[in-house]
């Protein structure tokens, strides 16, 4: 036994960690994907980290998808409450300017 050479142990690939759009029903990796969060105190905002406790929903960075979201009401369905303006107008700047940087 001496001279018997070792087997190489494979090479382990991370899991990507991947969710669905709400929008367009896609499955994008998280981190190309915009989270909003309901907080257990019922506050709804945008989770930029990806780790804020309470229910979230993604939508991916397209407006067109943004659009449609919004129109069918199915964030808010998805979030189980009520999103204000306020939270729809950060989403449509967030998204504009994630779309204008992928075009640079």
């Amino acid at each position: 036994m001496a001279g018997t050479p070792k087997k190489p142990r494979p090479v382990q690939t991370r899991k990507v960690p991947e969710r669905r759009c709400v929008g367009c029903g896609g499955t994008f990796e998280k981190r190309d994907l915009l989270r909003v969060v309901r907080s257990p105190e019922g506050v709804i905002s945008i989770d930029f980290s990806g780790k804020k406790s309470g229910r979230g929903a993604y939508l991916c960075k397209n407006s067109a998808c943004f659009k449609k979201a919004r129109k069918s009401g199915i964030l808010s369905r998805a979030l189980e409450c009520e999103i204000s303006g306020e939270i729809y107008e950060e989403l449509d700047k967030e998204i504009r300017f994630s779309e204008k940087e992928a075009a640079e």
